[in-house]
């Protein structure tokens, strides 16, 4: 029988999460010392991982489980170097944090809540690293996304739930991208283990129009492009970097986490699918181009930041984007190199800067200010000596460190491009000292420690190397994959040796400014105030938003434009109907039956009445009752309707998903907004039926488990309206500290609402993404903007509901023990399903339309 004990290194900290999870009436405070030594058990046991990974280069393979899936046949982990690694490092931070954690908020009233949060996104970073398949990888990547946004922590402070909320939407828009890569790689490999999508994407010649202009790309950049768009919203990179600023509320040790694990995912994922990107040249191309670019932004932004928290948060930004940057040369050993050397300097920084703060706060005192050294411009023996010791000192450091440990940097673009990167860090770090008017000897003894330190770091970086590549042959073939043309490189290569020079002169030259010169205007101060204000994307966003929701608005209220898209879709669905010879009375009665239930555009008006307009618990009924109807009425005529009638059909879903969207994000009523997000994802549904011309198990999984969900949503809603009235979204708030049951199950259902996992949903998005049936077409894109729409909505809903201050006016009461059984049972019926065979549903509601149909003849 094959051990079990790697799987010890990501079960602790779930184990200390389910611990802290209990109330302290039940194992008291002393929890928090348990749960932090059963996470240090686990980050002892990843030690033996990583000296077994060191002593053979074979992967562990553990299957845990068969799964009722079929594009997830077994479920499990594999532990090959990178992922011993990986979780070495994020076992030894979680326990860090762990510990430092239970004394920063040892008073703080939601501790448990927090400790529980920390220890699971902990599990879950360390359960995707190991991942094997990209939907395991994906299941972890996209839940410690979740738990991030949660653990802002002061949900009263209305700027920290904005920032929670824009965390899970930046992120859940890179996630969409991601599953999008997931499902157009299933649909041209047929599968999602990593080492078999490996094989068949190397033999695969694919290639894709896009968008009809005649510009070609191959199957493998279609792929990797998508998933990297995952990457860079996980890694905060330009123009997705703009969550990350507004992240900054949380406590200190989640910066630390995340500053030291969580953002560096980005460059974990594209190392993990190396062997993918390197069939894409044009990826890796596009990979180099947004890596430089977010390096330079975020190292500007940094600059020019009066607070601690922000100029680390934007010097990450930086720092990640000089990761990505290596990965688009080919030098993925190196990004995860760079990955564990900044995260460890990050987590001991952020957990050290409320030190400097406190200091700073009890020793309130003025700098003083520093004179100019020199009132007169350098003779030719000062820029002499500059030129030496902090231009050409470095650079002859760089290329002898080089030249010592035998890399050849002429012999690779990527290298040679890294080699100059060292050499700037090098050389700004000599500029300092002229800054600072150190004397001849501190210069001297820095250029040295500089040596020793490049010495150490390249040795370490290319040991590091020969471990996670032991094939020499395969590092190179990374780098060559990466390769610019010769031209475009030699422009790069230009560039950048020109920028090092010119800013190390102006460095130099800045120097000498005389005492009390100022520079206003010009280019200077133009170039501060754009990085000052983060390159007014924040205003650009803000104002687009702000159109955008104005044009929302507009369109709710207007009676005119319901019946116009109405008309235009019809329309458009009548030319998809040629050569349909008509339908039988009988068939067109079940068909507009099924609409009405179902909601089906432009039919949905009755089920947008009746769950708005029929008194509170009777909505909650139909919310249920007309959906599991319908889909028996579909059941029922299906067989005999005419195919040439499902291109129209597929038509009016489309239309559905969009209106239906469109129209749940410009509602501050519950009500209304549940009954238009309803249409939008019941018309997922109807595409896929249009789609297969069936209703096959995926399709019954996924409207049986919309039902339950918008079901629980509706009765939770009736809950408040029982207690509060029928408020909007604007009048009522705060429900996560006065109402804390009602909260949990809130989340619960708002997370399976969104599609994550364990819940039946997430699953159900998947077999409909995965279907072969669905195919790759603009359709399946319209579901993955319905599916990232109804995230947007539904978190918002919960941030209204649950966070910001309470109201001091109403008499909060919390659900009493018969209605949480009732939403107890909701939730294990959402879970239970992804424990049964695949077809079980399928199954039951065929013999019971069958029977129903008997019995009616």
């Amino acid at each position: 029988m094959m051990s079990l004990y790697p799987l010890l290194v990501p079960m602790a900290p779930f184990i200390a999460a389910l611990l802290t999870a209990l109330p302290n009436n039940y194992v008291g405070k002393k929890s928090y010392t348990l749960g932090w030594w059963i996470i240090f058990a686990g980050f002892l046991t990843s030690l033996p991982l990583l000296w077994n990974a060191i002593q053979s280069p074979e992967p562990i393979h553990l299957v845990l489980f068969s799964t009722p899936w079929e594009f997830l046949p077994t479920a499990g982990i594999t532990i090959d170097r990178l992922a011993a690694v990986m979780m070495t490092v994020i076992s030894l931070f979680g326990t860090i944090l762990y510990r430092y954690s239970t004394r920063y908020l040892q008073q703080d009233p939601h501790q448990n809540r927090y400790q529980t949060l920390l220890a699971l996104k902990v599990s879950m970073l360390l359960f995707m690293v190991s991942s094997g398949d990209l939907i395991t990888l994906f299941i972890f990547w996209q839940v410690s996304g979740w738990f991030l946004s949660l653990l802002s922590h002061n949900y009263a402070h209305v700027p920290t739930a904005n920032g929670a909320f824009r965390t899970f939407i930046f992120l859940r828009a890179g996630e969409m991208a991601f599953v999008a890569g997931i499902a157009l790689a299933y649909h041209l490999y047929g599968t999602v283990q990593l080492t078999q999508l490996f094989e068949l994407a190397a033999v695969d010649q694919t290639v894709f129009s896009v968008f009809g202009t005649g510009l070609q790309i191959t199957g493998a950049t279609a792929v990797t492009l998508l998933i990297f768009i995952g990457a860079m919203s996980k890694s905060a990179q330009f123009p997705l970097h703009m969550w990350l600023p507004d992240a900054l509320y949380a406590p200190t040790p989640i910066h630390a986490l995340l500053h030291s694990g969580g953002i560096n995912a980005g460059g974990f994922l594209l190392t993990r699918l190396a062997p993918l990107y390197i069939l894409s040249p044009t990826t890796l191309h596009f990979v180099l181009l947004i890596g430089l670019a977010t390096a330079i932004l975020g190292s500007s932004m940094m600059l020019v930041q009066n607070d601690i928290k922000k100029s680390l948060g934007y010097s990450t930004i930086g720092q990640m984007g000089y990761m990505i940057m290596e990965c688009g040369l080919g030098a993925f050993p190196l990004a995860v190199f760079h990955l564990i050397a900044h995260g460890l300097f990050k987590a001991d920084i952020f957990l050290n800067c409320a030190k400097g703060i406190q200091e700073a706060r009890s020793h309130q005192v003025k700098p003083e200010h520093i004179q100019s050294h020199s009132t007169s411009v350098l003779g030719i023996v000062g820029w002499g000596v500059a030129l030496i010791l902090s231009f050409l000192a470095p650079l002859g450091i760089a290329v002898g460190v080089h030249e010592l440990l035998g890399i050849s940097f002429m012999e690779s673009q990527g290298l040679f491009i890294l080699f100059l990167f060292s050499w700037v860090t090098a050389s700004q770090a000599m500029l300092t000292l002229f800054r600072l008017n150190k004397p001849l000897l501190t210069k001297g003894v820095m250029l040295v420690g500089i040596a020793l330190i490049a010495t150490a770091y390249f040795f370490a970086a290319e040991q590091f190397t020969h471990f996670l590549i032991p094939n020499a042959a395969t590092a190179n073939a990374y780098l060559e994959a990466a390769e610019l043309p010769p031209g475009l490189f030699l422009i790069l290569a230009a560039l950048l040796a020109l920028s090092i020079a010119g800013g190390w002169f102006f460095s130099v030259y800045r120097r000498q400014t005389k005492p009390g010169a100022t520079d206003s205007g010009g280019l200077k101060e133009t170039l501060y105030l754009f990085f000052m204000n983060r390159l007014y994307l924040d205003g650009f966003a803000l104002r687009l938003f702000g159109t955008l929701k104005r044009m929302g608005k507009q369109i709710n209220q207007s009676p005119v434009s319901s019946i116009l898209v109405a008309l235009i879709a019809l329309g458009v669905a009548y030319t998809q109907t040629i050569g349909f010879s008509g339908l039988s009375g009988q068939t067109i009665i079940f068909l507009i039956a099924a609409a009405v239930l179902v909601p089906l555009f432009p039919l949905h008006s009755v089920y947008v009445t009746a769950l708005t307009k029929a008194p509170k618990i009777l909505a909650t009924t139909l919310c249920v009752l007309m959906p599991l109807i319908g889909v028996f009425a579909i059941k029922s005529f299906l067989p005999q309707l005419p195919k040439e009638l499902l291109p129209a059909i597929s038509v009016l879903a489309i239309a559905g998903a969009l209106w239906g969207s469109l129209k749940a994000l410009s509602q501050i009523q519950v009500t209304r907004l549940l009954a238009y997000g309803g249409i939008a994802v019941y018309s997922i549904f109807w595409w896929y039926v249009a789609q297969t011309g069936s209703i096959s198990p995926e399709a019954l999984f996924y409207v049986w488990t919309v039902t339950l969900v918008w079901g629980g949503l509706f009765l939770l809603w009736d809950r408040v309206r029982a207690r509060y009235g029928d408020l909007d979204l604007t009048k009522i708030g705060g429900l996560f500290d006065t109402m804390p049951r009602f909260a949990v199950c809130m989340g619960l259902l708002i997370m399976a609402a969104v599609g994550l996992p364990p819940f039946g949903l997430f699953f159900g998005y998947l077999g409909i993404l995965l279907s072969p049936a669905t195919g790759i077409s603009y359709g399946l894109a319209v579901i993955i903007a319905t599916w990232f729409a109804a995230c947007w909505y539904l978190f918002k809903l919960m941030q209204h509901l649950l966070f910001g201050p309470a109201r001091n006016d109403l008499r909060y009461d919390d659900l009493r023990p018969a209605e949480i059984a009732v939403f107890a049972l909701v939730i294990a019926l959402l879970v239970a399903p992804c424990l049964m065979p695949h077809d079980w549903l399928n199954t039951t509601v065929t013999e019971l339309a069958m029977a129903w149909k008997a019995g009616g003849m």
